[in-house]
């Protein structure tokens, strides 16, 4: 278990390591500089070149990124070019729309797609397989602006159920504020539940065809008792990955979809920050969202001995 441990933590350092250099490469790529931007049209080459010096910009670009992770290394994200605090501190106001949203988000996911995927596979080939499998496909290939278009024009704006846009006053209720997430939730839920059910629907033929469910069958034992207790638990493997991975891509995912509805999250906080070419807080919130992407998948890992004992950590 500890050599176990040990090799993920490396591969973890390492896939941590890859992004900060690829991060950093890229936002300094990107055209346009953040200090022309923030002085505006009128500031002189003097004063672009003394706000420069202010932040380190005017360094070589190795110097400038030694620096950088130096400070990420003490825990220090560095401060923001605009917002004129600690990425920090900006990336943790902003967290609770994103997370919320991310965790209402996958729990729709989860509760259409393992279901459906169940269905589709003890029923293969049938009508409710096609329509199953039609609606996954769907769902892979929906535009998620657009279905949140469609939502809102629906539910908001004609039958006026949930709020338009945004996430309530600052000191809402927390049911507010879960009632102005369904419908971006929704749309993150419905979408990402389509790969859900290809998977679930995978590894459960993988199953039921195996001589052990045959056996639970020729036993009398009830389809639900065969499908539920027998196929299911040694299906579980993809399905807990797939959701797992679903649940780190839905962190990442959701720039779009709270740029939709307004939601002041981390992704809206990710696409103002492009915008304007703050390169602390973009390097900050993509090195935070890999790490949680990461953390993710070794929490997958860890929970493949408990869902199935066959699987062996060591």
């Amino acid at each position: 278990m500890h050599r176990f441990i040990l090799h993920k933590a490396l591969g973890m350092l390492s896939v941590l390591a890859i992004v900060a250099v690829m991060v950093f490469v890229l936002t300094r790529a990107a055209s346009g500089d953040p200090i022309s931007v923030l002085l505006g049209d009128q500031a002189t080459a003097a004063d672009i070149a003394r706000v420069q010096a202010e932040y380190g910009l005017d360094r070589p670009l190795p110097v400038q990124f030694v620096y950088w992770l130096r400070e990420v290394l003490q825990g220090n994200l560095g401060e923001s070019i605009f917002l004129q605090r600690p990425v920090t501190q900006a990336l943790w106001e902003r967290a609770e729309p994103t997370t919320l949203l991310s965790l209402m988000a996958v729990a729709i996911a989860t509760l259409i797609g393992v279901p459906c995927g169940i269905v589709s596979a003890v029923y293969r080939g049938r009508a409710v397989d096609q329509l199953f499998t039609g609606v996954a496909m769907l769902g892979a290939s929906v535009p998620s602006f657009w279905l949140g278009l469609v939502l809102i024009q629906l539910f908001a704006v004609s039958l006026g159920w949930f709020p338009v846009s945004g996430y309530g006053a600052p000191d809402a209720p927390l049911a507010e504020r879960l009632h102005a997430l369904v419908l971006p939730a929704t749309v993150l839920g419905l979408l990402n539940s389509a790969l859900i059910i290809r998977f679930t629907r995978a590894s459960m033929l993988d199953v039921l065809g195996e001589d052990y469910v045959r056996t639970a069958r020729s036993k009398g034992l009830g389809e639900g008792t065969v499908v539920l207790k027998h196929a299911l638990r040694n299906a579980l493997v993809p399905i807990v990955t797939v959701v797992g991975l679903t649940t780190a891509l839905m962190i990442g995912g959701a720039v779009v979809t709270e740029t939709v509805f307004g939601l002041p999250g981390v992704g809206n906080l990710v696409v103002n920050a492009v915008l304007r070419r703050d390169y602390p807080v973009i390097q900050g919130a993509l090195l935070v969202i890999a790490a949680i992407y990461v953390l993710i998948n070794f929490a997958i890992d860890m929970l493949y001995a408990v869902v199935d004992p066959r699987v062996k950590v060591g």
